[in-house]
Parts: structure tokens; C-alpha cells; sequence
């Protein structure tokens, strides 16, 4: 089998993004879930480097066109599942920081602290 510059860059790429995905999970930056969904997302990349006809043999499986298309509408799907999910978190964070916010503001009132006035 002879391998082509893209397979060799698409491995070493998978490679170097699994370990980074395994050392932000060592360090506590990664939940359980997200290093099981990057890791399969990895050794997909890894993979598919490695048979890049398997993607041709899905596409013919699915009714699409070709290998390409189906990498692309994969991709594309998995990019707006990203852009949900980091919407969402980002709705939770505002939520929390309002909370958080209305606490501290409530603590300040009952404790009769003000700010002092910069004129």
C-alpha cells in the first residue's frame, strides 16, 4: 500500500491531537464524556488516513455521492453540534453569573457596604 503526503500529514495530525486530548484530560480540563467524544473523533482522523477508501464504501452505503461528501456532511453536521453545545454552555454561564451577581449585590445591602464615589 502506498501512502500519499495527506495520509501521512492526516495521521500525524490525529496523532498529536489524540495526546493533547489525553493530556488536558491528566490535568483535569476535560470531562470523562468530551475525551471519549474527541478521542473517537481522532482515531476517526487516524483511520480514515490511514483507508481513505472506507469513506467510499460509507458514501456508497448511504446513498451519497462520494467518499468526499460524506467526510464534508459529517464534518459540517459535527460543527453545529459544536456551536449548540458551546451556545447552551454559554447560556448556563450567563445564568450563573446573574445569580451570582444578584447574591453578591444582596450580601452588600444587608451588610451596608458601599462603594466609595471616583469624582
Amino acid at each position: 500500500m502506498e501512502f500519499h503526503l495527506y495520509q501521512y500529514l492526516g495521521i500525524i495530525f490525529g496523532v498529536v491531537a489524540f495526546l493533547f486530548t489525553l493530556s488536558r484530560f491528566r490535568k483535569g480540563k476535560l470531562s470523562l464524556g468530551m475525551l471519549a467524544l474527541w478521542s473517537g473523533l481522532w482515531i476517526i482522523v487516524i483511520l480514515v488516513s490511514i483507508f481513505p477508501n472506507a469513506t467510499s464504501q460509507l458514501a456508497l452505503a448511504s446513498g451519497i455521492g462520494r467518499g468526499l461528501d460524506v467526510v464534508l456532511i459529517l464534518g459540517l453536521i459535527g460543527c453545529y453540534y459544536l456551536l449548540f453545545r458551546m451556545f447552551n454552555m454559554m447560556e448556563n454561564l450567563k445564568e450563573e453569573m446573574n445569580y451570582l451577581i444578584r447574591e453578591l449585590a444582596l450580601q452588600r445591602g444587608e451588610s451596608g457596604e458601599k462603594e466609595e464615589d471616583e469624582d
